[in-house]
């Protein structure tokens, strides 16, 4: 049997070089990147570079364009990732109970 504490060690590991790629050394202080390059932003949303240019040129990906080569904002593939959200069981009876409370307010 494994020792946990090998185990714990080694994930703390994998974070930390998850850490290292995502982030870069700028006079001693650790900076977060903020903006991607084509095959950073590939590795960001695990999609291959050449899915990341078809959605680029169908502009269903926010992106920037400097001559040929392709920027992303770090911020706006968080919000790309997160914007079509799959609803809940839960939330959509949430949504249908708060749509009938609204609905048998108004009524006389």
């Amino acid at each position: 049997m494994e020792n946990p504490f090998e185990l714990i060690f080694d994930k703390l590991n994998n974070i930390e070089n998850l850490l290292k790629a995502v982030m870069k050394k700028d006079n001693g202080t650790i900076v977060v990147t903020e903006v991607f390059n084509l095959k950073q932003a590939a590795e960001y949303v695990s999609l291959s570079k050449s899915a990341i240019y078809k959605k680029t040129s169908e502009r269903n990906i926010p992106h920037f364009k400097q001559g040929k080569k392709l920027y992303f904002k770090r911020s706006e593939l968080d919000t790309w990732l997160t914007e079509l959200k799959i609803t809940t069981h839960a939330e959509i009876e949430k949504q249908a109970n708060d749509y009938i409370k609204r609905k048998n307010r108004f009524k006389f």
